[in-house]
């Protein structure tokens, strides 16, 4: 259809879609097309096609006067295609605008969306149209329900708690049906009460960036359940909205109910690659415009991979550092998020897919933005390739998933290790982070999450079971350092069951009771299984969605959570913000003492056991670094951690009196809430039993 709309130039900054002086002012980056054009789709799905004149700095831009919010659009970009140097623009393909606010509508037909014939690196362009079989862009106005105050949660306070909008809520019983699943099921009042007994103060969650299937997912009519493949940055995902055309709404309110009850709003971001896969998957947006300005590529054409997900974007273009900064600064302030987990972050340190570098522009360019440098920020420190196993290696203003604490915890408990490692993982890992001017809470410490076995999967499965995924069990990790306790899967054998229940209630103590900043998974306090899928981010069904039937097994876990999480809110020398230094504290002893079972001080030659699987770490609470709200200094009791990974009891003597007048047992795993088998006063220098495969904490007044 011709144009029948004026077009006034406008400016090329902000890009995106904004409505303003009677029309809406379009931008987008396309530095190499020949010609752009803005189409205008109506109800019935008629195209008014509008010519953009302008072109700065290699946006067009234009003001076309008379459209409205709520318009549905899209871009046509002609020329130049040429695969062998990347370039595949291609008029017939509507692209969705990489600052869409809002997307509707999903890829219908796979084969209308492919930009090429045939090869993709040798074939013709595709003349099909894909109007009609591909999202839409919608323009949205700005504003929308107040998201409340922030509640700034000092990182050293945080207890993160990670979990999937649709997943988390699908099942509950007392969300509304027709809020199950969503935004606003996730700001239920019965979904926020159980967020604030477990304890939780920041929710982490999956993917909400609007996303699209891939095409192997497509054509065997399966889902991306998780959400990692994003098909635009700026959009909430609107398949999350309990009504259609309400995800920003809906949003924005799920964020005020979390900030009305002091829980703050992470979301996991996918700025490493896009649904657009390779040069075998379709044109959608990005490689419409700009394909070698968005993702990495090699001689030839091709892209370079190393996400694993066909694509990388590109973190030395200046077209993607504008496209994440603006889309953060979009989600932290128009939306009100308080932080952000970055998917795969070694690539956005890795310009032109080379080594490294924690000061890469994209990452400075977050860190020094004055908006994004007030966020929690935390780097998922690895990509796809050994070279982007960075744990440790990111800059002083990131938080990292400490996959290093991850393994060695299993590794302790399943008894296949030491306690050198281990050491470093219970007091911060500051071997990790104390030379790069980072604190312990930088340490994000965690031992599932929604990659890999549930907690209770740990302790019940050997390897993975992911045949429900339709890959012949070949996906998933096969490094999974768990132990089934003697019997795979399910099981009715009393022994087995009393010690997985042990098991995973030393591994969710450990992480509790660990320096840094704890990070649990959504259904691992109720006892979730996925029965041994380690991968489900295809599987939408009761798999992979949290189960809140209070069976016997799962009130026990959850009673136990909440008491650990309590205990380490209300205990401030557990949470320390500065490392361990050795330093002399009022007791006369150093701020934190390694101890054998004998009640002696680790030698060094007792590091160097590999066979020794008992522990204990005395923390001297006299001379805490934790601060209240305020800055002022907060002390508090001494405390002393005992960790048994042995099958058989021990017997653990006590510390002298230096290290306390007497120790009180406040939390036992060998009982199932935690409490304390033997209650009462503990003298220094007695003898105590301790079970095998067991935790004990005990405090010693100050």
């Amino acid at each position: 259809m011709a144009a029948d709309s004026p077009v006034l130039a406008g400016r090329p900054f902000p890009l995106g879609a904004h409505p303003e002086a009677g029309g809406v002012r379009f931008a987008v980056s396309a530095p190499s097309a020949e010609a752009v054009e803005v189409c205008l789709i109506s109800e019935d799905g008629t195209e008014n096609r509008i010519e953009l004149t302008e072109r700065t700095f290699g946006v067009w831009h234009g003001l076309v006067a008379g459209v409205t919010p709520g318009q549905r659009y899209g871009y046509r970009v002609h020329g130049p295609y040429d695969p062998s140097r990347g370039l595949r623009g291609n008029p017939a393909k509507l692209l969705v605008d990489p600052y869409a606010k809002r997307i509707t509508g999903k890829v219908t037909d796979l084969d209308a969306a492919l930009g090429y014939v045939g090869d993709p690196m040798l074939g013709p362009p595709s003349v099909v149209d894909s109007l009609g079989s591909v999202p839409l862009s919608v323009v949205t106005s700005p504003g929308g329900p107040d998201t409340g105050t922030k509640p700034e949660v000092p990182f050293e306070e945080a207890v993160i708690y990670e979990l999937h909008v649709r997943g988390f809520t699908r099942m509950h019983p007392d969300v509304p049906e027709h809020l199950r699943g969503t935004y606003l099921g996730l700001a239920h009042p019965a979904v926020v009460e159980h967020l604030v007994r477990l304890g939780v103060t920041t929710v982490e969650l999956l993917p909400v960036h609007a996303f699209q299937d891939e095409p192997a997912l497509m054509r065997e009519g399966r889902v991306n359940y998780w959400g990692y493949s994003p098909l635009g940055y700026f959009a909430p995902h609107p398949d999350y909205a309990s009504e259609p055309s309400r995800e920003v709404e809906e949003f924005r309110t799920m964020v005020a109910a979390m900030h009305a009850a002091g829980i703050e709003v992470l979301i996991d971001v996918v700025f490493n690659h896009t649904c657009e896969g390779g040069p075998d998957g379709p044109t959608l947006s990005l490689r419409g415009f700009d394909a070698p300005g968005y993702y990495l590529h090699v001689a030839g054409g091709g892209t370079l991979d190393i996400t694993g997900c066909g694509n990388t974007l590109e973190a030395g273009s200046p077209q993607v550092v504008r496209l994440v900064t603006d889309s953060l600064r979009y989600w932290a302030t128009e939306l009100g998020v308080d932080g952000f987990r970055f998917d795969l972050a070694s690539t956005m340190g890795r310009p032109g897919g080379g080594y490294f570098d924690r000061n890469s522009a994209l990452l400075t360019a977050i860190t020094t933005d004055p908006v994004l440098s007030r966020c929690k920020l935390i780097a998922e420190p690895w990509d796809a390739t050994g070279d982007g196993y960075r744990v440790g290696d990111f800059g002083v203003q990131w938080a990292e998933w400490n996959g290093r604490y991850r393994d060695t915890v299993r590794d302790f408990w399943r008894g296949a290790i030491g306690v050198r490692d281990l050491a470093y993982r219970l007091s911060g890992s500051s071997d990790l982070y104390a030379d790069d001017l980072r604190r312990p809470w930088q340490s994000i410490n965690f031992i599932t999450a929604h990659d890999g076995f549930t907690l209770r999967d740990l302790v019940s499965y050997n390897g993975k079971h992911n045949e429900a995924n339709g890959e012949d069990n070949r996906d998933g990790t096969n490094d999974n350092r768990s132990w089934n306790c003697g019997v795979e899967g399910e099981t009715d054998a009393p022994g087995v069951l009393t010690l997985r229940a042990r098991q995973a209630r030393n591994l969710f103590a450990t992480l509790l009771l660990s320096t840094g900043t704890p990070m649990l998974v959504a259904g691992d306090e109720l006892w979730r299984t996925q029965g041994g899928n380690n991968n489900a981010y295809c599987v939408d069904d009761e798999t992979s969605w949290v189960d809140w039937k209070l069976t016997d097994d799962a009130t026990a876990m959850l009673t136990f959570a909440r008491r650990v999480i309590t205990l380490r809110a209300g205990s401030p020398a557990l949470r320390q913000p500065e490392f361990f230094e050795g330093r002399t504290t009022a007791s006369g002893a150093p701020d934190l003492v390694w101890l054998r079972p004998d009640g002696e001080e680790m030698a060094e030659t007792d590091w160097f056991d590999e066979g020794r699987r008992t522990l204990g770490m005395w923390i001297d609470g006299s001379n805490s670094l934790s601060r209240s709200r305020e800055g002022e200094l907060v002390s508090d009791d001494s405390w002393l951690l005992l960790l048994h990974a042995g099958a058989d009891q021990i017997e653990v003597v006590l510390p002298p009196s230096e290290y306390g007048a007497h120790f009180e047992p406040m939390l036992d795993t060998t009982t199932a809430d935690g409490s304390p088998a033997t209650p009462g006063l503990l003298q220094p220098g007695s003898t105590l039993t301790i079970t095998g495969h067991s935790l004990m904490l005990l405090r010693a007044p100050n």
